[in-house]
């Protein structure tokens, strides 16, 4: 497989998507560089891979931070030697309608899905510029592709991150630097988005979409996985993952 070691960094890795996706990529043998805000969390989930046979290593990270993003793929870099990859996947989804003027949530959104990828990707763009090659995979969502009431800013910051990362796959190509990008699109998808929802009325409506449709993070993980596998002169450029009876 193309993603026997691999180094790859994943933030928001203590959890969900970020969880189940480091697990199976060092599963097949990748060596994983994980980085979240919750250090129990993130001991646990190395733990686990290491006691299944895999390779990894954690660094506590908040990526509206720059510089701690930056630590992150040092940390990648000076254990295992180089960077192949880095999935941008810490997100959070505080949905309502924008009449509710949830403003301090719309900042920590934006700052969160959207400024954490962009530091991100000025992170590991000056190495995978120098070594002409490495892969950029971030989570948007099927709001950042279609319209959703009550998910104006969640939807705007997804929307952000498509455009960014097309971008990003034609500056590339335009240089010669040979950086793949890979952009999810998960609907209904069982994690721990639906916590940071504070407004009661959303809250209740996506509780329910979730309950009928949701499916586990795997789904996405086995997504990031086939992209990551494939060889180097193939980028799959986006993946939308639906639960197959969502029909929203």
């Amino acid at each position: 497989m193309a993603i026997k070691d691999k180094i790859i960094v994943i933030t928001g890795a203590s959890s969900g998507i970020g969880e189940a996706s480091a697990k199976l990529l060092a599963k097949h043998g990748a060596k994983v560089v994980l980085g979240a805000r919750h250090e129990d969390k993130l001991e646990e989930v190395v733990n686990d891979i290491t006691k299944a046979g895999g390779q990894a290593v954690y660094q506590v990270t908040d990526v509206t931070k720059a510089d701690e993003v930056k630590d992150l793929v040092e940390l990648a870099e000076n254990k295992f030697g180089k960077l192949d990859v880095i999935f941008n996947n810490a997100g959070i989804m505080p949905t309502s309608d924008l009449s509710n003027l949830h403003t301090e949530e719309w900042n920590r959104t934006i700052d969160i899905n959207l400024k954490g990828v962009l530091n991100g990707i000025a992170a590991v763009l000056p190495i995978f510029d120098k070594q002409k090659s490495g892969q950029v995979v971030t989570t948007s969502s099927v709001a950042g592709i279609k319209s959703f009431p009550g998910a104006g800013v969640y939807g705007a910051t997804k929307y952000a991150v498509h455009n960014v990362m097309n971008v990003l796959r034609m500056e590339s190509a335009k240089r010669k630097t040979n950086i793949r990008t890979t952009t999810l699109y998960p609907g209904a998808i069982d994690t721990d988005l639906l916590s940071t929802i504070t407004d009661k009325d959303s809250k209740e409506n996506m509780d329910k979409v979730y309950q009928n449709y949701a499916i586990g993070p795997d789904a996405v993980a086995r997504a990031v996985d086939f992209a990551v596998d494939q060889p180097e002169n193939t980028d799959i450029a986006d993946i939308t993952i639906y639960p197959t009876k969502q029909g929203l």
